[in-house]
């Protein structure tokens, strides 16, 4: 693996860190202008996440950062996409399922993703140039060569029910509708995959789903990390409106409705 790459995992596992220490205490709940909550653990997250990439000298966009405008963005051949803790409704209810979301992304496509799970210490590790996406348990007495001796390669693989992917926090109108309208179409019975963050994407990565329909507002730190790991399993994860790939480092941050699908 790049060291880039190396030092991507490690900032993500940093991120993970600071998110845990505050987790195991009473921790209080801020709310953003969108009335999203935030808590201390994003922002401590974020700052040891940036700490680890900067030596890199290579641009961010994070959701905690106070961005740079388009007019400076738009040139930048390659950036970090960092999301420091994604599911954070997943956060306050202590449900264990929220991640830290890194992605590198080159000319607005992501070549490689990393979503880190701290309660867990489960890691997605998406390489879009090699077409290989590994899952493993990260054990903080092992180097970072050791840790991948004994890897899960990820592998969709076909179901005898088609399972759909469902979020906890965002399901909609919009989304009950593609799931009847899918019931209609397929030969075989429908199943509802519910999952929180980022973890979507890995569901249907590793074979666990086979559908994700997001018909409901993201920003691009929520999904740059994990339509790595998708590609890089050749999965594919389209904009709804343009009908192509999603693409990254755009004036607006915010996507449209995408699908995540077997090619």
């Amino acid at each position: 693996m790049k060291d880039v790459y190396k030092q991507a995992v490690l900032a993500a596992i940093a991120g993970g860190e600071e998110i845990l220490s505050i987790y195991n205490t009473d921790f209080e709940v801020e709310y953003k202008g969108d009335n999203s909550p935030l808590t201390l653990a994003d922002q401590k997250a974020n700052e040891a996440i940036v700490e680890k990439l900067k030596p890199l000298g290579i641009p961010m966009i994070s959701e905690e950062n106070k961005n740079k405008t388009f007019a400076e963005r738009q040139n930048w051949s390659q950036c970090w996409i960092i999301d420091p803790l994604d599911g954070t409704k997943e956060f306050v209810k202590r449900n264990g399922e929220f991640t830290v979301n890194i992605a590198l992304v080159r000319n607005q496509k992501p070549t490689f993703g990393v979503i880190y799970v701290p309660v867990t210490k489960e890691l997605f590790i998406g390489l879009v140039e090699e077409n290989k996406a590994y899952k493993l348990v990260w054990d903080e007495k092992k180097n970072f060569e050791d840790n991948f001796i004994d890897v899960k390669l990820l592998n969709p693989t076909e179901s005898e029910k088609m399972r759909v992917v469902g979020s906890r926090s965002h399901m909609n109108e919009d989304t009950q509708q593609f799931i009847e309208e899918l019931k209609t179409k397929q030969n075989k019975p429908v199943e509802i995959v519910s999952k929180g963050s980022s973890l979507k994407f890995c569901l249907v990565a590793e074979g666990l789903a086979d559908v994700y329909p997001r018909f409901a507002p993201t920003m691009e730190w929520d999904t740059a990390a994990g339509q790595a790991i998708c590609e890089a399993v050749s999965l594919q994860v389209i904009d709804q409106k343009t009908q192509k790939p999603m693409v990254y480092n755009r004036e607006n941050l915010l996507n449209n409705y995408f699908l995540v699908t077997k090619s």
